[in-house]
């Protein structure tokens, strides 16, 4: 799966509006003999991007999948904004997060409680008590992988005034999933998503930060995304 424009080794030239991406993507999977794509799954800023694809390529998108995932609404917040620049500008990037992960490998609990205080709207120490030791050590070894490169400044440019991302034109079963106590996108966004995107379902997740795949409840979520993937109609059980 290429990263997006900014991210990864794709440079940010391929693409960087998601509009633009999302017919990247698609041409891409024409030359490699993909016809069809079982489903899009937009994550975070990811977001605008899956819904592109499914919006401007519903030949190829079968299903769309929407989690902790920025919605059609201006994001991020003005003073998130604003240290963004300050923090992940091309002269800064790298050395932030060679801090970070220094930080993780030798303070990890210190360093998850400095990071997951932007990414939760309950205490933090009501967030870290929901977080096993195991969930614990697999949150700081993600967090240990992440540069953001060009990619999160690219966003912080085509994402502050909101994306018209042609939400209504979405005809794919969509599920979207998110937790009230996301302190990075906040909840409002996936409802705007449930509301705008006509077969959308709105699986509101228990989970304390805006990583939703770290704590008790997600065997359940996960539970959900299989009843979705697998019902004709992409329908789930209910909400988690």
């Amino acid at each position: 799966v290429p990263s997006r424009p900014g991210y990864g080794g794709t440079p940010l030239g391929t693409g960087p509006s998601p509009d633009v991406f999302a017919d990247v993507v698609a041409q891409l999977c024409g030359k490699l003999g993909i016809d069809q794509l079982a489903v899009a799954v937009g994550i975070s800023a990811g977001g605008p991007t899956a819904v592109a694809m499914a919006a401007r390529h519903p030949q190829l998108v079968q299903r769309l999948i929407l989690q902790s995932a920025v919605g059609p609404l201006s994001w991020p917040d003005r003073l998130t904004r604003a240290a963004g620049r300050v923090l992940f500008n091309a002269r800064t990037e790298a050395l932030v997060w060679r801090l970070t992960h220094a930080l993780l490998r030798r303070y990890p609990t210190v360093g998850l409680r400095l990071l997951l205080r932007d990414l939760t709207t309950l205490p933090i120490r009501t967030a870290l008590a929901g977080l096993g030791n195991e969930h614990r050590q697999a949150l700081v070894d993600l967090l240990m992988q992440l540069r953001s490169r060009a990619g999160f400044a690219n966003d912080l440019r085509c994402l502050a005034q909101g994306v018209s991302q042609q939400i209504t034109e979405v005809t794919q079963p969509t599920l979207v999933i998110a937790t009230r106590a996301d302190g990075s996108v906040p909840f409002a966004h996936a409802q705007a998503l449930a509301a705008g995107i006509p077969r959308a379902q709105l699986l509101t997740s228990g989970a304390d930060t805006h990583f939703i795949w770290f704590g008790e409840g997600y065997p359940r979520i996960s539970d959900e995304i299989a009843q979705f993937l697998s019902s004709p109609g992409g329908t789930v059980r209910g909400t988690a």
